[in-house]
């Protein structure tokens, strides 16, 4: 069986509804929790068949604060170099940015928390992103933002931030915004989150949820099936 190996920075931030299309297409999962992660855990995931590199709350360059990040990037640098599956989401997808050589820093448009649409790029028109498209919103959820790094393919935009999604060869995709999200896994967002939510309204973000997450769940279904095939 393949193997999948998933970098949790925070508990509540999964695989979500990425995790079920993971085992159809005949993936075992793993998770690893960076922040109190082994050198044995991280070569596991050095080696896995696929990386997810999840989110978190965090930015890129703390390392200081945060010196397992570190070790994340170095992980999905040598990853990315050597060809091997890695998806990165939020978090993930700045890490990714991070290790290829472009700068992750705070976005000066402030925070994008909440529903709204994609505009795809040309390229992203004939991507796995076409499945998502420009008219059905998905979850904005951060504060930092990066440049595009150099030999990436720029895919999706949003209207507050540019850089939302790219594609590094046909083994490293990195998604700015979150596809992965179910109502259900989202009621913990909403707590583990709640400082960031001072000036938003939980019941109209639960409201938006519980309508955007179902039409946006067989979107993302294909877009993470496609990617898989296309890296068979």
């Amino acid at each position: 069986m393949k193997t999948a190996v998933a970098l949790r920075h925070i508990a509540f931030e999964d695989l979500d509804g990425i995790a079920p299309v993971l085992h159809a297409a005949g993936y075992e999962i793993h998770y690893v929790d960076t922040p109190t992660a082994t050198g044995t855990e991280f070569k596991h995931a050095r080696d896995a068949d696929l990386l997810i590199v999840l989110g978190g709350p965090i930015g890129v360059y703390q390392t200081q604060e945060f010196p397992f990040l570190q070790q994340v990037i170095d992980l999905t640098q040598g990853r990315l170099q050597h060809q091997q599956a890695t998806l990165g989401i939020c978090l993930g997808a700045q890490i990714m940015a991070r290790a290829l050589g472009a700068k992750v820093y705070a976005g000066t448009a402030g925070k994008e928390i909440g529903w709204s649409n994609l505009k795809l790029t040309r390229e992203g028109q004939h991507s796995v992103l076409a499945a998502i498209g420009e008219s059905d919103p998905v979850l904005h959820w951060h504060g930092d933002t990066f440049d595009l790094p150099q030999g990436a393919v720029l895919l999706a935009s949003s209207a507050q931030y540019q850089h939302q999604a790219f594609a590094y060869g046909q083994h490293g995709l990195a998604l700015q915004f979150h596809i992965e999200v179910s109502a259900a896994g989202l009621e913990r967002w909403y707590v583990g989150h709640v400082g960031e939510l001072n000036n938003l309204s939980i019941p109209e973000l639960r409201k938006q949820g519980q309508a955007n997450s179902q039409r946006l769940k067989p979107r993302m279904e294909e877009v993470i099936s496609q990617w898989l095939n296309q890296l068979a």
